[in-house]
């Protein structure tokens, strides 16, 4: 994975498979997230990742600081910033990020982003319009949990970097019509025109 450097120091992050041994110890719903989620929709590698993404719900982050006890923890508040999240303080609302290493001055190894919920409805965070029950918003396979790929693509919608734009057009071929249909009525809801929204139609095939 290649090296990134930030104003907070460098990224290096941790193979997926042992972040994921890490999460197997929470005792609260978690699932893959990003460019990885989306690989994963795929069933193989097509591009370098420069971080790992972990997201959980907003209500179980203290859960989350617990297991992440010994490891230096800072969360982005606000947002384009980052402070250490000490155990047991509740995040403000507006903090969905945060950015976790072994130790201070080490590399990141890796990012846990917060999800929204009320009940058993997940609520997209930037437009509380936007909403599905939770029991569809992930996707068990070979023992990893993962966000569906029309979610992670709405999320990859707001100013697609040419990532974004390679991970849509890897997975397109991959989304049934249920994901399709749901992923337009999502960008229809939040951007009202958006330039996917065209090829999401099996009709019309992507087009670099």
């Amino acid at each position: 994975m290649p090296r990134i450097e930030t104003p907070w120091g460098p990224w290096e992050p941790m193979p997926l498979a042992e972040v994921v041994a890490l999460f197997r110890d929470l005792a609260a719903p978690w699932w893959v997230s990003g460019g990885y989620a989306i690989e994963l929709a795929v069933g193989r590698s097509f591009r370098e990742h420069g971080d790992v993404d972990i997201s959980v719900l907003r209500r179980d982050q203290l859960a989350v600081r617990e297991l992440l006890a010994g490891w230096d923890v800072h969360a982005a508040d606000p947002p384009g910033t980052l402070r250490p999240w000490p155990v047991g303080e509740v995040l403000p609302a507006h903090v969905h990020d945060i950015w976790v290493r072994e130790h201070p001055g080490g590399p990141w190894r890796f990012q846990v982003m917060l999800d929204e919920a009320e009940g058993e409805t997940w609520v997209y965070r930037r437009d509380a319009r936007i909403r599905r029950p939770l029991s569809t918003l992930t996707i068990r396979e070979d023992g990893v949990m993962r966000i569906a790929p029309e979610v992670q693509l709405l999320f990859k919608a707001k100013n697609p970097r040419p990532k974004d734009e390679r991970d849509f057009a890897e997975v397109l071929p991959t989304l049934d019509a249920v994901r399709r249909c749901w992923l337009d009525e999502a960008l229809a809801l939040e951007y009202g025109g958006h330039r996917w929204r065209e090829h999401l139609r099996p009709s019309q095939p992507l087009i670099d």
